[in-house]
């Protein structure tokens, strides 16, 4: 990171970041290059067993289509993507045009990109895409035709990096 001061290396400040950010913007290649796509997203925060948290972050899609095609495509071994998350916090004003910015906290990170296929661990991964995005919806009801039809992906993160860009007081 270029600019330490904008660091933020505080666990529950980047967990806050998670949760405060809407839109999971996720890379990929495939054979016609590579491409970002926004998408709605959950996440869980787990132990590791040497005590450290890591992130998995989940993800619905449409089982057709370049985003499921290249995820799909991994297999059982996944496949590498970028992440990248943003908390827009509004203009930071000055007197000229340089001056000018963008307040914002922000992750960016890369992991591996998996297929959810057990029922019940897609279900779960749908309660929590639906606590992130709608957080006052009452306990959402999955149909399960719809359960079988969607494809849940899930980004295990490991490697992660956050930073703020604090407004001017």
């Amino acid at each position: 990171m270029r600019l330490i001061k904008r660091q933020v290396t505080d666990a529950d400040a980047i967990k806050d970041i998670v949760d405060s950010a809407q839109v999971l913007h996720v890379g990929a290649m495939d054979d016609d290059g590579m491409f970002v796509v926004p998408v709605n997203y959950g996440y869980r925060w787990h132990k590791e067993q040497d005590g450290a948290e890591s992130l998995s972050l989940y993800l619905h899609s449409a089982r057709e289509g370049r985003k499921a095609e290249a995820f799909f495509a991994g297999g059982k071994g996944g496949v590498r993507v970028a992440i990248e998350l943003e908390e827009d916090r509004g203009n930071i004003t000055g007197t000229f045009a340089c001056a000018y910015s963008r307040s914002y906290r922000s992750i960016m990170g890369s992991g591996i990109v998996l297929a959810v296929d057990d029922p019940a661990e897609k279900e779960q991964a749908l309660r929590l895409i639906m606590a992130h995005a709608a957080p006052d919806m009452p306990s959402p009801v999955f149909m399960p035709d719809a359960l079988a039809r969607v494809a849940i992906f899930r980004i295990d993160v490991d490697t992660l990096s956050a930073k703020e860009r604090a407004p001017k007081r």
